[in-house]
């Protein structure tokens, strides 16, 4: 019985991992637009492991422009802002994290504590429809890989 059972999930598993790496980040080619960053942390593969979910919401629509996975850092964070200034953003609202001064253009960077309800909200939504994004479970994804593929067909498809 517990065989059928581990040959089960091990075929789920890889099921979410085809459809999540089939699924492609949608084009985003709306200029002017507002936009929100902000973060949330999990756990990857046990309690001891966090890891950082940092994605960028448009503000209208409140799609999920692009998400990253890792730490909160210049590095992980930088392409994914890059990507959002190509569209010539209006303006970008985040927390009061202390890279994002450093990697938004002082003109349409906008930190205000009211600004980014509507991405504050989605957290709060995704830690809800997300079991593995809950903070106290003992769920959670055991790699990045599963993680971002569950991300993927929760925000775009």
């Amino acid at each position: 019985m517990s065989r059928i059972l581990k040959i089960s999930k091990n075929t789920v598993l890889s099921r979410i991992l085809k459809i999540g790496s089939s699924i492609l980040m949608p084009k985003f080619d709306k200029l002017q637009c507002e936009f929100e960053i902000d973060e949330l942390w999990t756990y990857i593969g046990g309690k001891q492991n966090v890891i950082w979910i940092t994605y960028i919401i448009e503000r209208q629509s409140k799609k999920v422009i692009n998400f990253v996975l890792g730490s909160r850092t210049k590095k992980n964070i930088k392409p994914m802002i890059e990507k959002v200034l190509e569209s010539n953003p209006f303006r970008i609202f985040t927390d009061k994290l202390n890279i994002y001064p450093s990697l938004i253009p002082k003109v349409i960077h906008r930190k205000f504590q009211y600004c980014t309800n509507s991405i504050e909200r989605k957290n709060l939504t995704l830690r809800t429809h997300l079991k593995r994004l809950s903070r106290k479970t003992i769920c959670f994804s055991k790699c990045e890989l599963q993680l971002s593929a569950h991300l993927k067909i929760y925000f775009w498809s």
